[in-house]
């Protein structure tokens, strides 16, 4: 990978960090936005405060979880920007689940692993997949079947988004990403699932630095790098570092 001194212009052609006001500019009112993360790690909470702070509504998030009460996309539905949640749970944030049963919002839920599969499936480019997950619950009545070897399953459309959120530990100025353990989690599948990727991250290195087997996400799937100059208090049990 070619150095910034060596070849500047080859650099100037691949850079993609760029302000967070630059990067929230690109989300527009009714989106679909796919949010990283597991609980705290992982999750973008300064891409999802800054959307926040921009006034935009009408989203539709897919994210495995709201996070908690008053912090991450649980600050985005309190206030009333999202109309919809595709997720898979919602125990740990009593006042989502009290938004949800108001009817303030819609909210769709997946099993964990199906939620991750058709969003795996989006990103490589699948219509869906077919799971016998559910087939003799009340939640098969609604879907799409198929017979399969003698089988009847349930025919999941895949997910995409118009953009992905997500947090990495570093990435180089081409958008090479690398994740910090469990922080990995949702995020390289979003990745691939959204046509514009913006990742925040709490370091970056110029583009020799990163040994190519240390990569998670390759810079093919990012669009926009946003460096973070400091983690708020959300990020507070984490503790990254790149080796």
């Amino acid at each position: 990978m070619p150095t910034r001194q060596q070849h500047p212009e080859i650099l100037a052609m691949i850079e993609k960090t760029i302000s967070m006001t630059e990067a929230i500019a690109r989300i527009q009112n009714g989106q679909t936005i796919m949010v990283g993360g597991f609980g705290v790690p992982g999750t973008p909470f300064c891409l999802i405060d800054a959307i926040l702070d921009s006034g935009v509504s009408g989203l539709t998030l897919i994210k495995n979880e709201a996070n908690e009460d008053g912090i991450g996309v649980s600050k985005l539905i309190e206030a009333g920007r999202v109309k919809k949640l595709i997720t898979s749970h919602l125990g740990l944030n009593q006042t989502v689940i009290n938004i949800k049963n108001r009817r303030e919002i819609e909210v769709e839920f997946y099993p964990q692993g199906i939620l991750a599969e058709k969003i795996r499936a989006g990103g490589a480019g699948l219509l869906g997949i077919i799971s016998d997950i559910g087939i003799d619950t009340l939640l098969a009545d609604a879907k799409e079947k198929i017979t399969v070897q003698g089988k009847t399953a349930l025919i999941e459309p895949a997910l995409r988004a118009d953009v992905a959120l997500i947090h990495a530990a570093a990435a180089d100025r081409f958008g090479n990403l690398v994740y910090e353990k469990s922080a990995r989690n949702f995020n390289p599948l979003m990745a691939t699932a959204a046509d514009i990727v913006i990742a925040e991250v709490e370091q970056l290195v110029e583009c020799d630095a990163l040994h190519p087997d240390d990569i998670h996400t390759p810079g093919a799937f990012t669009d926009y790098v946003v460096i973070l100059e400091r983690l708020t208090d959300e990020y507070g049990i984490l503790d990254h570092h790149v080796r």
